[in-house]
């Protein structure tokens, strides 16, 4: 399972997570059959309502008893989710976004999270205009 549709679940909720996963797997299903499979863009896989990303996440900062950033540190965010936020899962998370040449650096993370973000508006999360700049 990607960090990525980790991200997805805990935001969205489980069945978001599924999609996101079949949709990651389904090109990989089809190398080497006859069968066609077509797999929609994440941007294309809506939620079947919008979700409001900073009011989920702010909700989960409230009950949490460590004080963390989501709002603009990537680890904050893996943190509140419950998912590893190690240099290892950073970078395999990077991987999956398609940024290369990740090596952990501020400017890497806050990118990577700027990233995120984008993608959780994507894929039909409400995320507030100033935390996508």
């Amino acid at each position: 399972m990607g960090i990525f549709g980790k991200i997805l679940g805990g935001i969205f909720g489980k069945k978001k997570e599924e999609q996101h996963e079949e949709q990651v797997k389904a090109p990989e299903l089809s190398q080497g059959s006859e069968a066609e499979v077509s797999a929609a863009p994440a941007a294309e896989i809506a939620p079947e309502e919008a979700v409001d990303v900073s009011a989920v996440l702010s909700a989960k900062a409230a009950a949490n008893a460590e004080s963390l950033d989501w709002k603009t540190s990537i680890v904050d965010l893996l943190k509140l989710l419950g998912i590893d936020s190690s240099y290892g899962a950073r970078k395999e998370l990077a991987a999956e976004l398609g940024i290369s040449g990740y090596e952990g650096t501020a400017e890497q993370n806050i990118s990577m999270h700027k990233v995120v973000l984008k993608k959780l508006a994507e894929n039909g999360g409400i995320v507030p205009a100033e935390l996508l700049d």
